[in-house]
């Protein structure tokens, strides 16, 4: 296994509502696609040698500490050293892309703080996921970057640039209070070669502190809070409505191993969960959004409109074909490097539930359901109504043969529950006697069938004995009580099972044929925070308070949450990982509701 240069939870990120760019502590910017998310690479040493391409900038220093901090309430980064010979810092940050028109700008500006220091400055894109032959070549004061059917990129710099093995390069000195400022974009963008970026840094810096402010949150841990809502809004897209699952692919959930996957989609689940931690804090324009975007999702559908894919193109285009990137080694050697998911051709029964709860909601704190919306739903629910009793893939996309899953089935439930309630809350015609029938019958079948009476836990496959987390939301989304004795004995089954010093695993892998995969993986941050909140609900406050901190001592030193945690509480996986931290701020409120000893006659 090759030596790690960066590891994951040395990076902050930054973004522009379009694409995003990781930053680690040394000054490295080591992952970027471009122009959107979800297109190639032009930056991916993260996950290669720095051949991959990079844009590296620092200070000639040794035995400095590193730091990384956000301006306040921003997605503005700052990278700072700290030495005997002075104070630098490297703010780095995208100008918020709100016109389809405009192409993405990275920005970055050193500044001497204190003292002196010579800098080296390196620009290397390598595109198309570093499969493209790159070109560079001085465009006058500039650096163009260009390759065959790809996008010409350019770097402008207030000091000279050199064109060395086709990258950019500059070596410069900086005095205390002085600075520079570098620009990279498309060619073609007049704003670059101009490197005129104040009113430009104003505008994004009142940006995100317009957007924080509308956090109706107030309670503990806010800090934290708001830097996961803040994550969560670089995931989306300003031109479509869409939610990606991560701002990364390849990166793994054990090192050495083959479990790397591409998140930049939107994944219906993932997105409906992220709209409910949004609306929570009070940003419902989000929601709006999102809502038009799976209605275009619906009509993009080939088949079935009414059969929702697991996962679409940021853009909800359908497609997403799997493939390998061989030229890439993987971060720690962890191959195969992917692109595309093939799980968009799966069937996962869940996401019917889980999209629902999110309109429901939607409803309850935003815009009326429109009629055409409403006739959608209906349908949606039918067809529910017809195949919530079959196998599928299941929440964590299963891999090897379909299976009867607790949790689709409690998803399921969830669909018809929600769909009812809104129903009868806007007055809105249904077939009651059908939808409510097919709830009911949901509900005796997770009861006699996915209740193991000689183990005393609910278990996570039809007539089966073993656990999986994702029963943590049984009573998160109110289909159990969170006192039940039944489910308590589940919750303590899980505990011994699953939990370790707070870090709860999806399942153990020997007991699950339908993992299909080989390898191993880390434990999960969205179930750990799960545990956490049914800790809450379940009366145990002083234990979930203890959990909670443990798991808040785990996020990188912005407060960034990957996929998963290994042994040592390092970031596994993806980053940052929306499912983690929506699954954050849910806990984070019930848990300050509980410690504030509000009385609430409805836990929703």
């Amino acid at each position: 296994m090759s030596t790690i240069k960066r590891p994951i939870e040395d990076h902050g990120i930054i973004g522009d509502l379009r694409t995003c760019a990781l930053v680690a502590n040394d000054g490295t910017i080591d992952y970027l696609c471009w122009p959107a998310l979800d297109s190639p690479s032009v930056f991916a040493a993260l996950l290669d040698s720095d051949d991959a391409g990079l844009f590296s900038l620092a200070p000639e220093w040794e035995n400095v500490r590193r730091q990384q901090l956000y301006l306040p309430d921003t997605n503005i980064l700052q990278t700072r050293w700290l030495g005997a010979e002075g104070v630098a810092e490297i703010t780095d940050y995208m100008p918020i892309c709100d016109d389809a028109k405009k192409q993405p700008r990275l920005v970055r500006r050193v500044k001497m703080v204190r003292g002196s220091a010579w800098f080296t400055m390196r620009c290397a894109p390598r595109h198309d996921y570093a499969r493209a032959e790159t070109r560079a070549q001085a465009a006058g004061d500039c650096i163009d970057f260009y390759a065959e059917n790809q996008p010409t990129l350019r770097l402008a710099a207030t000091v000279p640039l050199t064109c060395e093995a086709n990258a950019a390069t500059a070596r410069f000195e900086l005095q205390s209070g002085e600075h520079v400022e570098f620009e990279f974009g498309n060619q073609e963008d007049a704003r670059i070669g101009d490197v005129a970026t104040e009113v430009c840094f104003e505008e994004t810096l009142n940006y995100w502190r317009r957007w924080s402010k509308k956090s109706n949150y107030s309670g503990r841990w806010q800090e934290m809070v708001q830097r996961s809502a803040l994550a969560l809004k670089l995931l989306t897209s300003s031109q479509h409505g869409s939610i990606a699952a991560a701002a990364t692919f390849g990166l793994p959930e054990e090192l050495g191993g083959e479990r790397n996957w591409d998140y930049r989609a939107s994944w219906i689940r993932d997105a409906s969960f992220s709209m409910y931690a949004l609306m929570r804090l009070g940003y419902v324009d989000e929601a709006k959004n999102f809502t038009r975007w799976v209605g275009r999702c619906v009509e993009n559908s080939h088949h079935d409109e009414m059969r929702l894919q697991v996962m679409y193109r940021l853009d909800s285009g359908i497609e997403l074909h799997e493939i390998e990137l061989l030229n890439l080694s993987g971060y720690a050697d962890s191959r195969p490097v992917r692109i595309g998911n093939d799980a968009w051709q799966q069937t996962q029964l869940d996401i019917y539930g889980e999209l629902m709860d999110a309109v429901y909601l939607a409803n309850k704190y935003g815009e009326a359901i429109s009629e055409r919306g409403w006739q959608h739903v209906a349908q949606m629910i039918d067809m529910v109504c017809e195949s919530w009793n079959q196998p599928d893939a299941g929440i964590w996309e299963m891999r090897g043969e379909p299976e009867h899953f607790l949790h689709s089935r409690l998803m399921c439930w969830v669909a018809l529950d929600r769909a009812l309630r809104l129903g009868m809350k806007r007055s809105l015609p249904m077939p009651y006697a059908r939808w409510d029938s097919a709830r009911s019958e949901i509900r005796a079948d997770i009861w006699q069938n996915f209740w193991n009476a000689e183990r005393g836990h609910f278990v996570s496959t039809r007539h089966g004995e073993h656990l999986d987390a994702s029963m943590l939301l049984m009573p998160l989304v109110r289909f159990v009580g969170a006192t039940d004795p039944e489910w308590l004995s589940t919750l303590d089954a899980i505990k011994r099972e699953l939990v370790s010093d707070g870090m709860v695993r999806r399942y153990n892998i020997d007991e699950t044929p339908a993992d299909g995969l080989t390898g191993s993986e880390g434990s999960f941050g969205a179930c750990s925070f799960w545990y956490v909140e049914c800790l809450a609900r379940a009366g145990r406050i002083h234990e979930a308070h203890f959990e909670f901190e443990k798991l808040l001592s785990y996020a990188n030193p912005l407060g960034l949450y990957a996929e998963e945690f290994d042994n040592h509480g390092r970031a596994l996986g993806n980053m940052p990982q929306a499912l983690t931290h929506l699954a954050l701020i849910s806990a984070a409120f019930f848990l300050n509701r509980k410690l504030s000893g509000e009385v609430t006659l409805w836990q929703p």
